[in-house]
């Protein structure tokens, strides 16, 4: 019984600390695409999370690819 109280413990503080150090995300991967083809018009590659920013992959019409930042939170570009 007190081996199955500490799993239980261990259990409980595991889902707690989980959610105090994940960020909330504001806009989503498909809102970052949009708000980055505002800025440069293409066809989006990829959309890719490093930390609080969006990278957003487009292919311009000249050919050139664009790397668009996009911040989670506010959906600004950087």
């Amino acid at each position: 019984m007190k081996i199955l109280m500490n799993y239980l413990r261990i259990a409980c503080l595991l889902m707690v600390s989980c959610n105090v150090y994940s960020a909330p995300v504001k806009i989503s991967q498909e809102q970052a695409a949009s708000i980055a083809l505002q800025i440069n018009a293409g066809r989006v590659l990829g959309v890719k999370r490093k930390g609080n920013a969006y990278q957003v992959k487009i292919l311009l019409s000249n050919g050139e690819v664009k790397i668009t930042q996009v911040n989670v939170n506010s959906g600004n570009v950087k």
